[in-house]
């Protein structure tokens, strides 16, 4: 079988696909991942065959032009790129500029199964041109398009990132395309959260249309690295995983990472900074108790945190989870308040304002952390759930089954 993973051009949109992909060429199938802008080369580097979607012009760059009101129209885009771009709506723009490069990709690779993210509507309009059945996966551990809030679309879009059908860019797309009001041909839907997080314990139809949801093991996926001397030996004393993402790292003074740094110097713990991006100059002479790491895969290096604290974003989240690691969530944008609620709601961390970031409150939400029991016992509860989901690999092989038990191709 040959199977079109697509993805939009962002490491949380992304990475989590990669463990499936994984799943699917190990039992034997032929896989290819649609994306564009710095996926291509993380998809390659994970291993997986990678088709340049739209290689016109690099998306992630011009979303950051346009957030800091420099974008300059230039190149041959679509109709509308440029207004999309300098109003930083990204999830319409990927959908703009991916969704025909995708079908064209499907088509050239001879598709039999599209799997797209509940997010990323190129790929489910990819999967209904191409006429093939799809996989829809949701990426985030913060919402799914199973909750009620989600489908009444009062969280569409800003939050969350899901464009609605009757959307403009979308209703132009399906006219062009010849789609109307055509669906994909779902053969099931995943949802990789922890039960007690809003996940499920076993199958359950879609409430509109009957498609089942499946539960899978979320298995983080963050890059491979040759992990630093440290990252091997226990500590002496607490660790602390301190990262904001790859986003906030490209914002003016950090994101508000100084504040973080300063807040947690005091403390008798070491303190690794996950952060290959952000000029740590602009912050004068670091603390003792601070190692700049550079980039390092968090499943290389949270086995042995007592603490993780981030900005909410999902793969972060997700991956603390996934190790049973307390966390302190200083929400940004996106879904990351939707994460901060998940965690703090299961009390397996807590969350911080922005505007409430301060030596003092940072430090006393840090303590809590690290010496109540009942954050760390919750994390080890979650950890426990996840591990006894259905692995990407069996979820594979169930679709696998199902596609070949409906005479649509062999498994």
């Amino acid at each position: 079988m040959r199977v079109l993973f697509t993805a939009a051009p962002g490491y949380g949109l992304m990475l989590p696909l990669v463990p499936l992909a994984w799943a699917a060429r190990a039992a034997g199938h032929e896989v290819l991942l649609a994306t564009t802008a710095h996926m291509k080369e993380v998809g390659a580097a994970s291993g997986l065959p990678v088709a340049d979607v739209f290689p016109a012009r690099d998306i992630g760059s011009d979303l950051v032009a346009g957030a800091a009101g420099t974008a300059q129209a230039t190149g041959d885009t679509p109709p509308g790129y440029w207004e999309l771009v300098r109003e930083v709506r990204p999830f319409e723009l990927f959908t703009l500029a991916m969704t025909e490069g995708t079908v064209t990709a499907g088509r050239e690779f001879g598709a039999d199964l599209v799997v797209y993210c509940s997010d990323h509507m190129a790929g489910r309009l990819a999967a209904i041109a191409l006429g093939v059945p799809a996989l829809e996966v949701g990426n985030r551990v913060s919402w799914s398009m199973r909750d009620e809030e989600f489908r009444d679309g009062r969280e569409h879009n800003a939050r969350t990132g899901v464009v609605p059908d009757d959307a403009p860019v979308v209703t132009a797309l399906r006219e062009r395309l010849g789609l109307r009001k055509a669906e994909p041909d779902l053969v099931a839907r995943i949802d990789p959260r922890a039960p007690s997080m809003g996940g499920l314990e076993g199958e359950r139809p879609d409430v509109s249309d009957g498609v089942p949801w499946r539960p899978m093991r979320y298995v983080p996926f963050n890059g491979g690295a040759v992990l630093p001397s440290w990252a091997m030996r226990r500590p002496d004393r607490p660790r602390i995983c301190l990262t904001l993402g790859t986003v906030a790292p490209l914002l003016p003074g950090g994101g508000g990472l100084g504040a973080l740094i300063e807040a947690l110097a005091g403390l008798d713990a070491e303190v690794m900074l996950a952060d290959g991006e952000t000029d740590l100059s602009q912050f004068g002479a670091l603390p003792d108790n601070l190692h700049p790491a550079g980039f390092v895969p968090l499943s290389g290096i949270l086995r042995d945190c007592s603490l993780v604290v981030h900005h909410g974003g999902s793969g972060t989240t997700a991956a603390a989870l996934h190790h049973g690691v307390p966390q302190l969530i200083v929400p940004g944008g996106a879904d990351n308040a939707l994460c901060a609620r998940r965690v703090v709601d299961r009390k397996v961390g807590l969350s911080v304002e922005p505007d409430q970031v301060d030596v003092e409150t940072v430090r006393t939400a840090v303590e809590r952390l690290l010496t109540e029991p009942v954050f760390a016992d919750a994390a080890a509860e979650v950890r426990a759930e996840i591990a006894g989901q259905p692995s990407p690999a069996a979820v594979f092989d169930r679709i696998a089954a199902d596609l070949a038990s409906r005479g649509r191709v062999g498994a």
